[in-house]
């Protein structure tokens, strides 16, 4: 590897020339020698390089790199001054690849289906048979009967204040704040014997 200085530049034709201390002549570089570089030579740039002789005898700097400029990542990569792609994997493995996304995709689906399903079944309780026929026992059923009479809310509470038994259950069915059922079974005003 050659290093030298960039001696002159010719931005409109995109060719220089570059000084070295190791070589007897100036050796000649093109634009498309840097390439790769992110920014453009300019004179008094300190070139590394190899030196190539091409067929009728010239030679011209190969394998350049501008000192202190970062180079570009591209997709493809030039050698011999034929585009060639960067190497990709064969067929085979590019195959594997594929089925190992998909099934570690899968996996992750079926986790997360799993996990979702015993997250909701522990917040559902589930209701059987048995608990069907044990919820009538639990939870009798009150017949009220239906009355002639139109009751209407009228801001009354207890049981001291209603006229009647079909009363006091059209109140703790229908009216708030009322104050006849206080063990919260349905049933109001157990303890009042006038009903």
């Amino acid at each position: 590897m050659n290093k030298g200085l960039l001696k002159s530049w010719k931005t409109d034709k995109g060719f220089g020339f570059i000084k070295s201390d190791t070589l007897e002549h100036d050796t000649f570089i093109h634009i498309s020698a840097l390439k790769h570089m992110s920014r453009k030579p300019k004179v008094g740039d300190t070139i590394y390089f190899e030196v190539a002789t091409q067929p009728d005898g010239k030679t011209k700097a190969v394998n350049c790199r501008i000192e202190g400029v970062a180079e570009l990542k591209a997709p493809y990569q030039k050698h011999n001054n034929q585009p060639h792609r960067i190497a990709k994997s064969n067929f085979a493995s590019s195959f594997l690849g594929k089925a190992a996304s998909i099934a570690l995709i899968a996996a992750l689906c079926f986790y997360a289906i799993n996990k979702y399903n015993t997250h909701s079944s522990s917040q559902t309780p589930v209701i059987t048979n048995a608990d069907l026929a044990t919820f009538d026992k639990q939870y009798p059923k009150i017949v009220i009967q239906k009355s002639t009479q139109n009751f209407t809310c009228d801001g009354r509470q207890y049981c001291t204040e209603m006229g009647s038994r079909e009363e006091a259950v059209f109140f703790i069915n229908n009216c708030p704040n009322t104050k006849m059922d206080g063990d919260g079974d349905g049933n109001p005003c157990e303890r009042d014997t006038r009903f």
